[in-house]
């Protein structure tokens, strides 16, 4: 008897979208781990400010409609060509650039978007450790105890917090090295939840502290002229462009491990609705808190290591809340730095035919072995910034040009198109081509001539 014709279609399409790593169980375990790797210190130390400081609820405006173009054009374009080459960074350029004369050059340009995902983890495992310090500190009430400038100098001097540093890297190797895709979602399914719920009972909080309208009216009154400044529309399409983590990189890997059923543009506009309400989550818990006890609202590391802690030292159980916040950011970190070492340990993977387990260990002794040297807070300053301003935005054109142009529009969207009910509109690889590719070439310039706009 002969298998009915929809079961053997579904048995096929299964058999093409299995990666060797294991694919996502179903689009929440997806989403989740996307949403884990989106959310980071930069909804964390840098959105409530720049909310505040460019208009209020005005800068929402250009920096939802970014958000919404970025997710559904960047975001969906690194999932598409994952789950068409079925590989990470090095096998999906490898594809784009196949039928083209400059095949050599964008296989050797793919190493680029790659080495920024290794660079981005060997210091965001850094800061990591620093909140892990943090998180102990505020258990042994070591923290609230004293000025938390001093506490902070102490952990970001010369190997001021190597063996934080070395647990967090430690968590997330154990994590990659038990399994790969069921255990990433495993993962994200129980920490990013909790970073959710953490940070509403974080906002709730705050919203019943005396003098805490003030951080309300800060964020969220909106001062409209500021929609006539060119740096309130470049600052937003900065954060919302870095905030969504599309790095030519990262989010290729997650794309390789999803199904052909999985609706892709769906899962963008999700990922990148869930990465905002984390922002917005991020403010509501910190500014009104700085408002109500008068600290001068700042960005940036000395936000989250200086001026919250002094904030819970303030509260009434604070150290209890001070806990919360630390673990919370804790989560929101190593889920990133989940996705950043996949990114390499997949192209390791395939490119050099080793065994994951090598490729976990090789991953996470290059991180270590170059971050001990940059923990004290300028050197890790500086190497963040050239890897952040140079070569991530650099990982995102060129990852734009070649699923856009390499590749063809017509190839993305056929991809694009499977696991969806409708076809996207025919607008759609115009935006991308004609406002897309160019909007990464045009942030690349400004992130240079700002030094940084995500």
């Amino acid at each position: 008897m002969g298998i009915p014709l929809k079961k053997e279609k579904k048995m096929k399409q299964k058999k093409i979208s299995a990666h060797k790593n294991g694919t996502f169980s179903n689009s929440i375990g997806f989403i989740l781990a996307c949403v884990g790797s989106a959310v980071g210190l930069g909804n964390i130390w840098m959105f409530p400010y720049r909310l505040g400081q460019y208009g209020g609820a005005a800068f929402l405006i250009p920096y939802l409609f970014f958000i919404l173009l970025f997710g559904l054009t960047g975001l969906s374009a690194e999932f598409g060509i994952g789950r068409l080459a079925q590989t990470g960074t090095l096998g999906a350029y490898d594809l784009c650039w196949k039928k083209n004369k400059l095949h050599k050059l964008g296989k050797t340009i793919g190493w680029i978007p790659l080495l920024g995902s290794l660079g981005i983890a060997t210091g965001y495992s850094i800061i990591i450790g620093w909140v892990l310090r943090s998180l102990w500190g505020s258990f042994s009430g070591e923290l609230l105890n004293q000025d938390s400038s001093i506490y902070f100098s102490q952990a970001t001097g010369d190997f001021g917090s190597l063996p934080w540093h070395v647990i967090v890297i430690f968590i997330t190797l154990i994590i990659l090295l038990t399994g790969s895709t069921l255990q990433i979602e495993r993962a994200n399914k129980i920490m990013m939840p909790i970073f959710f719920l953490l940070f509403t009972f974080l906002a709730i909080r705050s919203w019943f502290l005396p003098g805490s309208i003030e951080g309300y009216k800060f964020l969220f009154i909106p001062k409209w002229d500021y929609l006539l400044q060119a740096d309130t529309w470049i600052m937003a399409m900065g954060q919302a462009f870095f905030s969504l983590s599309i790095t030519g990189s990262g989010m290729i890997v997650y794309g390789s491990y999803l199904s052909k059923n999985e609706d892709i543009p769906n899962a963008s506009f999700r990922t990148a609705f869930f990465d905002t309400i984390a922002a917005l989550l991020s403010a509501l818990a910190i500014m009104p808190a700085v408002f109500a006890f008068q600290i001068e609202p700042t960005r940036g590391p000395s936000l989250m290591f200086i001026t919250i802690p002094q904030i819970f030292q303030k509260m009434p159980f604070g150290q209890l809340f001070a806990i919360f916040f630390f673990l919370s950011v804790t989560f929101a970190g190593i889920t990133s730095l989940i996705n950043m070492f996949e990114a390499v340990i997949e192209s390791l993977q395939n490119r050099f035919q080793l065994n994951r387990k090598i490729a976990v260990l090789i991953c996470g002794t290059i991180c270590l072995s170059v971050g001990i040297f940059l923990e004290a807070e300028p050197k890790v300053g500086s190497f963040m910034d050239f890897i952040t301003i140079i070569v991530v935005p650099f990982g995102a054109v060129f990852g734009a040009i070649s699923i856009y142009y390499a590749l063809g529009k017509y190839e993305i969207e056929k991809e694009l198109n499977i696991g969806r009910k409708k076809n996207l509109p025919l607008c759609f690889g115009k935006i991308a081509r004609y406002i897309y590719v160019p909007l990464t070439i045009i942030i690349f310039i400004l992130g240079l001539i700002y030094k940084g706009i995500g």
